[in-house]
């Protein structure tokens, strides 16, 4: 299913793995189910934005599921993920964009 997809998609191969990523972090995958992002590597993705997806998608799937990604995307891939400051600035922002509006 993997491989029909990838060769179904028009998204270019960073908006793939970023929005396969994205959609395992709100399922609050295993590691396991995120070792397949290790294309993001071929895809020249960069660590900041792996975190810029779980910053972009924190208010909508929920802090502990985005703690909860990080740590499994450094188990599955080796890398430090570091979202707290980021995500807790960007919910900041948002509770002041939120306030605002009211």
């Amino acid at each position: 299913m993997t491989v029909d997809s990838i060769e179904r998609c028009g998204l270019d191969d960073s908006t793939l793995i970023l929005t396969r990523l994205a959609a395992l972090v709100a399922m609050d995958a295993p590691t396991i189910s995120l070792a397949h992002v290790d294309p993001a590597m071929t895809a020249d993705l960069t660590i900041e934005q792996v975190q810029d997806v779980l910053v972009a998608i924190a208010p909508v799937v929920g802090t502990a599921r985005v703690m909860s990604a990080a740590t499994h995307i450094t188990e599955a891939l080796g890398i430090a993920i570091e979202v707290a400051e980021s995500e807790a600035e960007a919910m900041a922002e948002a509770g002041a964009h939120n306030r605002s509006q009211s």
